[in-house]
């Protein structure tokens, strides 16, 4: 077991373990789009879940790190809520802000995160850029909507680790970057009308059921 100290209190929990799964597990909530609980290894793709660790020159993410005994964290200081509003506006440049017609209106991640770090769904002055094609229809049991995802990878992930593959995949660059399908064979040999785990772990209501 490993004793550790997160925010002046003291918490022990076993050596090795993943320090923001820890930090959740012991109600202190830190920004993350991207965990899954059952990945064999961090994703790190949201930038969200920063932390200060005592011996780290700067913030490092928190899904990246193990436990070790007398670590000292902090996870409420102003670098560490620089880096997950930058690494928040960033992901809110490419989303559209379309709630009301949304179905995680209320129940998506990226407004408790808004609400957490006290930034507005649009904040002044943020330039906007959004993909050409709005809905994607191509697959047949889900539909997708590129402007409001936010490329967490949890459906490509839970697909892949429920059946060994994923008719889902990431596709294009950069800020150009989607979630896109395989066609052929492969989808019709997945059971998407009875699994549908992909859309269901979506935080941002990107993928809906047809």
């Amino acid at each position: 077991m490993a004793k550790i100290v997160i925010d002046g209190a003291e918490i022990e929990t076993e050596e090795g373990a993943n320090l923001l799964k820890v930090c959740l597990d012991n109600d202190i909530y830190i920004p993350n789009l991207c965990r899954l609980e059952t990945d064999e290894t961090p994703h790190a793709s949201c930038r969200l879940c920063f932390v200060e660790v005592a011996g780290y020159k700067s913030p490092v993410p928190s899904c990246t790190v193990a436990v070790t005994d007398e670590m000292v964290v902090k996870t409420d200081t102003e670098p560490v809520r620089r880096l997950q509003k930058t690494g928040l506006r960033f992901l809110l440049s490419t989303h559209k802000i379309e709630c009301k017609d949304c179905p995680a209106n209320k129940q998506c991640e990226l407004q408790d995160i808004a609400k957490f770090l006290k930034v507005g769904l649009k904040p002044k002055g943020l330039k906007q850029r959004f993909h050409e094609t709005d809905v994607d229809e191509r697959h047949p049991c889900f539909t997708y909507y590129p402007n409001r995802c936010v490329l967490c990878g949890k459906c490509i992930r839970v697909c892949r680790q429920e059946h060994g593959q994923s008719t889902l995949t990431f596709a294009r660059r950069g800020i150009d970057t989607v979630v896109s399908c395989f066609q052929g064979d492969d989808i019709e040999k997945l059971p998407c009308e009875d699994y549908r785990a992909c859309a269901a772990i979506c935080p941002v209501g990107a993928l809906e059921v047809k």
